[in-house]
């Protein structure tokens, strides 16, 4: 059975081929198309991103390490109406020893040129399943806390001790991706 996270929740993952989804449908009404966008930071012990490869997103589908891969860019939050609308497959088996944490990310794209928020944004949630069975092992579903961001760190997959576990974070930002591009990678990104 599922656990239903709460904000800052901990759990052991104990698997190593797990997929995140993340989901969301925009509130009826709200003008201008919605597009979400998944991302994954993957952060060394020095809490940066240690090249460009290592941050995951519809523009760079694969880590370097292979561990991880997005599944594809979801412009509408229609991809499902009752399940994910972006999903990153993650093995950890595969995750670079360098790399502590692999932070979850959702930022809306344009948010400001669009006037959007996660205030217009419903049903949003991150989830934990197992690959090998489809098995739902765990969930953390915003709610309705976030009324002005634009981008929110939804979780994170981190290693403590040799053992991977996950946290929902529910941290919210009035902020674009450059923001945490900015937070965690020094380097220079190439478009």
């Amino acid at each position: 059975m599922a656990i239903n996270l709460q904000k800052g929740q901990k759990i052991d993952i104990g698997l190593s081929n797990i997929s995140v989804g993340l989901g969301w449908n925009p509130n009826e009404g709200t003008g201008n198309a919605f597009d979400l966008d998944a991302s994954a930071f993957m952060i060394d012990g020095n809490r940066l991103i240690p090249a460009e490869g290592y941050f995951v997103f519809y523009g760079n589908t694969t880590s370097p390490d292979g561990s991880l891969q997005h599944t594809g860019d979801d412009p509408t939050g229609g991809n499902s109406a009752e399940g994910d609308d972006e999903t990153i497959k993650v093995d950890l088996s595969k995750v670079n020893a360098d790399i502590k944490e692999i932070l979850f990310v959702v930022t809306i794209h344009d948010a400001t040129d669009r006037k959007q928020n996660f205030g217009q944004v419903r049903n949003s949630y991150i989830r934990i399943v197992n690959d090998a069975n489809g098995e739902e092992i765990a969930k953390y579903e915003l709610g309705e806390d976030f009324s002005i961001e634009t981008g929110v760190e939804f979780g994170r997959l981190y290693s403590r001790d040799g053992k991977w576990r996950f946290e929902a974070s529910g941290i919210g930002y009035k902020e674009d991706l450059a923001y945490f591009l900015g937070k965690y990678y020094k380097g220079q990104i190439i478009k």
